[in-house]
C-alpha cells in the first residue's frame, strides 16, 4: 500500500484527544471512540510524541495493533524527545493543556541522531512495525532557529526514507513561511498545514499551495476548524482561536461565512469540512476527535452535497479567493 495515494480525498483522524488534551479520557472512551472510527471507515490516523507525553502514540498503537497493517496510514512527528523527570511531582502537563502527570520533559532535538531516536522510540511506544509518513513538528519553535532546524532534521528523514524506515516525509506546521522554506530546501512528500487554509483563512494559498504543486508535495489540512471558531453552526465570540480570545476582525468573517452557508441550506461545519478538500494541492484533511459523537458527525459532513453556488457566493463577497 502507498501511504500518500491511500489517504487522498480521505478524512484523517487526529489523536492528540488520545494524549487527554484538555481532559482525562479512560482506556476504555478511547478505544471505542477508535473502534467507531474505523467501523466509519477511516483509515489515516495521526499522532505525535508531543500529545499527552506519549499517551497518545502509546493508546492509538495498542488500538491499531489489532488491525491489519496494510489496511490503514500512520502519521506521527519528530524534533521532540521525551526524556524522564529526575523528580516529578504528580503535577499535571496543564501548561500543555494535557491533562497526564508531567513525568517527561519535551526536549528540542534535530540532529540527525535526535530524529532517528525519536522514530525508534515512537515505534516502542506505538508497538507497531513501521511509520508511514514522518512530520518535522513545529520546526518554527525550534529554539536554534528555523533555519538550523530544517538544515539538521531534513535530510536526516530524508535518510531514513532511502533507509526504508519511513516512507514519505515532511513537515507539520501552523507557520507559512516555516513549510515554504522547508518544500524549498528538501525532497519532501507531504506537508501538514495546521491552520493556515481553512474556510476562513487562506494564508497558503498565495505561494505555499502552488509550491506544493510544482514540487509534487501532498498537502494535509489540520485545524481547519480553526480552534472550533468554524466548529458550531454558529460561530461563538467567546470561543477559542489557537492559543487566546477570537480576534474581532476574524469573528466578523466567520458570521459572514455562516450567513452565506445558512443560505444554501449548508452547515459551516460541513463546509469548512469539505473546502480545503478542493484544492488540487490538498490529499486529505485530518481532525482531531476526542468524543464518540464527533466520528458519526463529521463523517456525516464529508458525505453532505454542498453546491457549487455556495463556494462561488462566497467568493464574490470576498470570503475566500475566487
Amino acid at each position: 500500500m502507498n501511504a500518500l495515494t491511500s489517504i487522498d480525498g480521505r478524512l484523517g483522524f487526529g489523536a492528540a484527544g488520545f494524549g487527554n488534551l484538555f481532559a482525562e479520557r479512560s482506556k476504555e472512551q478511547v478505544h471505542q471512540i477508535a473502534e467507531a472510527a474505523w467501523d466509519a471507515g477511516m483509515r489515516y490516523f495521526d499522532t505525535a510524541p508531543h500529545y499527552g507525553l506519549g499517551l497518545s502514540e502509546r493508546r492509538l498503537g495498542a488500538f491499531l495493533a489489532t488491525k491489519p497493517r496494510e489496511e490503514f496510514v500512520l502519521s506521527t512527528k519528530v524534533g521532540r524527545l521525551l526524556t524522564p523527570v529526575s523528580n516529578p511531582t504528580g503535577a499535571l502537563d496543564l501548561a500543555n493543556d494535557f491533562h497526564v502527570p508531567a513525568d517527561h520533559e519535551r526536549v528540542q532535538d534535530y540532529t540527525a541522531g535526535g530524529i532517528r531516536r525519536s522514530i525508534e522510540d515512537s515505534l516502542e511506544r506505538l508497538g507497531l512495525d513501521r511509520i508511514d509518513i514522518a512530520y518535522l513538528h513545529d520546526p518554527d519553535k525550534a529554539e536554534i532557529g528555523l533555519d538550523a532546524a530544517l538544515d539538521q532534521a531534513l535530510p536526516a528523514l530524508e535518510q531514513l526514507r532511502a533507509e526504508g524506515i519511513v516512507e514519505a516525509v515532511g513537515v507539520g506546521s501552523m507557520s507559512t513561511a516555516a513549510m515554504v522554506a522547508a518544500v524549498r530546501r528538501a525532497d519532501l512528500d507531504v506537508l501538514m498545514c495546521a491552520g493556515r487554509y481553512t474556510l476562513l483563512e487562506q494564508g497558503a494559498a498565495a505561494e505555499l499551495l502552488p509550491l506544493c504543486l510544482e514540487r509534487d508535495v501532498r498537502v494535509v489540512t489540520a485545524s481547519i476548524f480553526n480552534s472550533g471558531l468554524l466548529a458550531r453552526a454558529t460561530p461563538s465570540r467567546s470561543g477559542r482561536y489557537e492559543y487566546g480570545a477570537v480576534p474581532p476582525e476574524l469573528y466578523e468573517r466567520a458570521v459572514a461565512i455562516a450567513a452565506v452557508c445558512a443560505r444554501h441550506g449548508v452547515e459551516l461545519p460541513t463546509a469548512a469540512l469539505q473546502y480545503t478538500l478542493r484544492h488540487p494541492a490538498v490529499a486529505a484533511v485530518v481532525v482531531g476527535i476526542s468524543r464518540l459523537e464527533q466520528v458519526a458527525q463529521n463523517n456525516e459532513r464529508m458525505a453532505v452535497p454542498v453546491p457549487d453556488r455556495l463556494w462561488s457566493d462566497l467568493a464574490a463577497e470576498g470570503l475566500i479567493p475566487a
